[in-house]
């Protein structure tokens, strides 16, 4: 599975990335989690607002901040 944090590197981005951690951990599933911040790799996947969160190429969130419940709930 691989799950991609899109975001700049605002705060928001960094915490939906340690949201993601802790979910991924708290699942037991195995995934590479990757951070995007380049611009044109963010506008590929039509996002328009971030934070957003990419699992398998497929955008679940975007314009905010998704909970660590939220995130388990897609990832199983």
């Amino acid at each position: 599975m691989k799950i991609e944090v899109l975001g700049t590197g605002c705060s928001k981005c960094k915490t939906l990335y340690e949201n993601v951690k802790k979910a991924v951990e708290e699942s037991g599933k195995t995934a590479d989690v990757v951070k995007v911040e380049e611009i044109s790799k963010i506008m590929s996947y039509g996002v328009m607002s971030t934070p957003a969160l990419v699992v398998d190429g497929q955008v679940k969130f975007s314009g905010k901040v998704a909970s660590v419940a939220e995130i388990m709930g897609v990832l199983s």
